[in-house]
């Protein structure tokens, strides 16, 4: 009795492990931003550590795409690309919120009228 009362609860508790896990939404996304340096990346991954279901976060520099991997049912495409917006970047197509990037250091700032053209510090 002992014996098939310990199965029970294994199969029990591995259930309720298992579940969280196998229910979990993670989406990839990718997003195109007006980032310029250094000090971006690290504007912008911040942002996004504070970002409720975002799990990872990675700016890539050179070609200023922002990869996130998030929690489709905690957050959405669209709430991440106005975190980034409210960071004061552009994020594809919404644009940086003006006060945000009127905040920006200079150098993190688009330059020209054609885009932008990355710079290290």
């Amino acid at each position: 009795m002992k014996a098939k009362m310990n199965i029970i609860m294994i199969v029990v508790l591995s259930t309720m492990f298992a579940l969280p896990s196998a229910a979990q939404k993670t989406t990839s996304l990718e997003i195109a931003t007006s980032a310029q340096c250094e000090m971006c990346k690290d504007r912008i991954e911040e942002a996004m550590a504070f970002e409720r279901g975002v799990k990872k976060a990675n700016l890539d520099v050179e070609t200023a795409l922002l990869k996130v991997e998030y929690d489709s049912r905690k957050t959405s495409a669209d709430r991440i690309r106005q975190a980034v917006s409210k960071t004061g970047y552009d994020a594809d197509d919404v644009k940086a919120d003006e006060k945000a990037y009127a905040k920006l250091p200079a150098c993190c700032k688009k330059t020209g009228d054609s885009g932008h053209v990355p710079h290290a510090h």
